[in-house]
């Protein structure tokens, strides 16, 4: 699993204080699971996928705002089928030192004023739809702008992503880098397997646990069973392709890795609080 972790260093464009990108790339190419001593404000445009954040696995999809602190690591997986016509994805990415904030409260009292109390996250956020409708706004025209409004800009950005309570925990920090592996080669594990049966012994072992011990280790950690774990996987992978593709919901009850239709429609309902047909006429 060590190397499946990769410390990266964004590429330095000489003569600017932070990193912004309006990418648009093939599925594959897209960084692996990876860390950077830099804050990530990430925007999707066009795509859709699953997203680790530190100790979380969660889905994403075009519209997502995510802000991934420094040192966190992290990997945007996205579906080869949500790339568009030319088989690309589309994000908006800014990335900056927190050495830029410090050294821009110390210079200017106006930026100081919105963020000199502030307690800054040490969690992975997803922005809610009001804040993230306000920071796409701003990213987009940030992409339209030359370097120097770009800094205005971001002068501007910096205490909308700071000061947000709108939002939701996209992934916690673990503090343990062997916890940390163990957890993150887990999540790869569910994410190459899910379609099939997962059993306690085979994911035990491939981390090196006895079953008992894995168990004990994972409600630790996740403060639920692995089962419930690879359920919630799959709900939220199914949820993806009712909204996404025009599966049948038998279809995506196989293709997410359940074997019997009405388990599959019991269980949706049980923890969506809707069929899966319900949810689909919702997000369509």
């Amino acid at each position: 699993m060590e190397e499946m972790i990769t410390p990266y260093e964004l590429p330095e464009i000489k003569d600017h204080s932070f990193f912004f990108i309006d990418q648009r790339i093939a599925t594959h190419i897209e960084a692996k699971l990876h860390k950077h001593d830099a804050w990530e404000l990430y925007h999707v445009i066009h795509g859709h996928g699953n997203r680790i954040a530190g100790d979380t696995l969660q889905p994403f999809s075009a519209g997502d705002v995510v802000l991934i602190p420094p040192s966190m690591h992290h990997y945007w997986q996205y579906a080869p089928t949500s790339a568009d016509n030319d088989g690309c994805i589309h994000y908006l990415m800014v990335a900056f030192s927190h050495s830029l904030i410090t050294r821009c409260i110390e210079v200017f009292p106006e930026l100081r004023n919105r963020l000199t109390s502030l307690t800054f996250p040490v969690n992975a956020l997803k922005y809610g739809l009001e804040s993230s409708r306000v920071i796409c706004k701003m990213l987009s025209q940030m992409n339209d702008m030359d370097d120097l409004g770009r800094l205005s800009a971001m002068f501007r950005l910096l205490p909308v992503i700071f000061n947000s309570s709108d939002h939701i925990l996209a992934g916690k920090p673990m503090q343990i880098e062997r916890d940390v592996r163990r957890m993150q080669q887990i999540c790869a594990y569910v994410m190459a397997h899910y379609v099939h049966t997962i059993t306690l012994n085979e994911i035990a072992s491939e981390v090196g646990m006895n079953r008992s011990a894995f168990c004990s280790y994972f409600k630790r950690c996740k403060k639920m069973t692995f089962s419930q774990f690879v359920t919630q996987y799959r709900l939220n992978t199914a949820c993806e392709l009712l909204k996404h593709s025009q599966k049948q919901v038998s279809e995506i009850c196989f293709a997410v890795g359940f074997n019997d239709v009405p388990h599959f429609n019991r269980v949706f309902k049980e923890l969506q609080g809707m069929t899966p047909k319900e949810y689909r006429k919702r997000n369509i």
